[in-house]
């Protein structure tokens, strides 16, 4: 029976579910198809390589650089996050800590990164066979958000961050022949998505794409439909969900490495508390 596991995006929130694929590499928990949504598509990355602990320096070590984020780059380049850096000098061969590209691609799992076409609106999925040595575009494209990056362009197409077409990319990984399948969320239960704030400044930095700005409009709809039939599909005991607890102070910019290391605990705590009833959810 095929296992899926599909992990959400949130940026800085991500390092929940850091603390859960380190603990699923801990006790050899493996899927047959992974599916991730921006900055979850690099904590799966390292999953997929392998490589315990890495996902966890993204958000306390690293970000201590100012060239990881902040809104000076937003200002002199472009993107608030400095994806380039993080997914390339970083992430690179010769980067400071190098994705593991071999053992990801020797990996029998397959890997998937979602996307937005920044003309169309719709969802683009893209495999880790892909994906060359030190050229991590598809990441990069799947975490840019709107309005605070900049696109990214693969074979002539702009793309963004595959949240604004497809959250949680369950339905992918049902049509893929997934009977089985984990969803790391990295927003509490009770989490309800608002209209996008600042809609005056996003429709002049996105009036290039009128499609991303009518994406973006309507996105709380989206994403609400979408997390209501999500806990549909585990009332069913269709899927099984890790969620982060309420109040976690942690936002898709924190910068505060106390909070973050906390989250991260956060998910090792989670993992530990439901491991027999996940091993059980697996095997049935």
């Amino acid at each position: 029976m095929k296992r899926g596991l599909v992990v959400e995006g949130g940026g800085m929130k991500c390092a929940y579910s850091a603390g859960i694929l380190d603990r699923f590499l801990d006790d050899g928990i493996t899927f047959d198809e992974c599916i991730g949504v921006s900055a979850g598509a690099g904590n799966t990355a390292s999953f997929v390589a392998g490589q315990r602990g890495r996902n966890l320096r993204f958000f306390v070590e690293h970000p201590k650089d100012p060239r990881y984020m902040g809104m000076r780059h937003f200002i002199t380049k472009g993107s608030f996050f400095n994806i380039r850096y993080i997914y390339g000098d970083l992430s690179n061969s010769t980067g400071a800590d190098p994705l593991d590209y071999t053992c990801m691609q020797e990996n029998s799992t397959e890997f998937w990164m979602t996307t937005t076409d920044a003309e169309t609106g719709n969802a683009c999925y893209f495999e880790k066979s892909e994906m060359a040595a030190d050229d991590y575009r598809f990441i990069m494209a799947g975490c840019a958000i709107p309005a605070l990056c900049c696109p990214i362009e693969i074979n002539g197409r702009m793309y963004y961050d595959g949240g604004v077409a497809d959250p949680i990319p369950l339905q992918k990984a049902f049509d893929d022949g997934c009977r089985k399948v984990v969803v790391l969320l990295e927003n509490a239960r009770t989490f309800v998505r608002q209209p996008q704030e600042m809609k005056p400044a996003y429709h002049f930095l996105l009036r290039k794409y009128p499609k991303m700005i009518e994406m973006i409009d309507n996105r709380h709809l989206r994403y609400r439909e979408t997390l209501k039939w999500v806990y549909e599909m585990e009332k069913e005991g269709r899927i099984f969900i890790f969620a982060p607890p309420e109040n976690t102070g942690v936002s898709t910019s924190t910068k505060d490495f106390d909070l973050l290391q906390k989250l991260y605990d956060t998910g090792i705590a989670d993992y530990d508390s439901k491991r027999e009833a996940l091993l059980s959810y697996l095997e049935d």
